[in-house]
């Protein structure tokens, strides 16, 4: 063998064992990581192991109104038992408490409410009471100036009507502002599709009443029980007499009741705020 050539094996054989050597190691330590690859592959971020942490819960439940009143669309969970309904607004500034289920000028409301009488209407903040949807609103006039109204409806089929709002927060006028023009004296309310939810404790108004003419802060509060008729109803004569109102009048309750212990003693100890009917209720007893 020539010397050429042993110095040629001496030096390039050593390399191509070395270079090889490298090949063999690289090639080990990926092929694991193919076969995993493969074998698992990633999960997506809208995989069914993950539905727990980013699924949004929502009610299964709607209502819709009928002549007769409002009705479930699927199976409302029960209501709580007691059912508390929290005061949606100061109860410490209250002067005097609107009865529900009596006639007030020459009407009969179904609804209820508060006065403050020492209070300005920039005073009194109204707040949500209970978690719901907003499923009908108004806006109308009286005596040229506007006045907003809505009716909550909860998933178990309570409704609470909030009325003689005079200033909104934002996303209550967001609402209003899909509502046909305001025009004196006509309440009638306007379904709002789709329903707007709305979270206890959030504020729905900022200010309540009426300004024109003199200082005049108050607001009316009705509740409504979908699941029942109220003991008022069951009587005919009665039931005659409503028989123009067949969606509010006979599912009318007295808010009273549902009021913390506290609260209801304090509205109960108020006197009333109209003064033809007094403590009149076809509701409160």
């Amino acid at each position: 063998m020539s010397k050429t050539r042993k110095t040629f094996l001496f030096v390039a054989l050593p390399l191509l064992i070395i270079f090889g050597l490298i090949i063999w190691q690289v090639t080990t330590k990926q092929a694991p990581n193919s076969t995993d690859q493969t074998a698992t592959p990633s999960t997506p971020a809208n995989s069914e192991s993950n539905t727990n942490t980013n699924k949004t819960t929502t009610s299964s439940v709607s209502w819709q109104q009928t002549a007769t009143g409002w009705q479930a669309v699927g199976t409302p969970p029960a209501c709580a038992d007691p059912l508390n309904l929290p005061v949606p607004a100061n109860l410490k500034l209250a002067t005097s408490i609107l009865y529900p289920g009596q006639y007030r000028g020459g009407n009969y409301k179904p609804h209820g409410g508060f006065r403050f009488n020492n209070s300005q209407n920039a005073d009194i903040t109204v707040t949500v009471p209970l978690a719901g949807n907003v499923v009908q609103a108004a806006r109308y006039l009286v005596s040229g100036e506007t006045q907003y109204m809505f009716d909550v409806m909860t998933d178990c089929g309570i409704m609470y009507r909030l009325g003689h709002l005079l200033t909104l927060a934002p996303k209550f006028a967001t609402i209003i502002d899909k509502l046909p023009a305001a025009t004196e004296g006509d309440s009638r309310t306007e379904y709002i599709n789709p329903p707007v939810a709305v979270t206890a404790g959030e504020t729905m108004a900022t200010a309540v009443g009426v300004t024109v003419g003199g200082v005049n802060t108050f607001f009316d509060l009705g509740v409504y029980n979908y699941n029942t008729k109220n003991a008022a109803s069951a009587d005919s004569a009665w039931a005659a007499k409503h028989q123009d109102d067949t969606s509010l009048a006979p599912y009318a309750v007295c808010w009273f009741d549902l009021l913390a212990t506290a609260d209801e003693a304090t509205v109960r100890a108020l006197p009333a705020a109209d003064p033809g009917s007094g403590k009149t209720s076809d509701y409160c007893k």
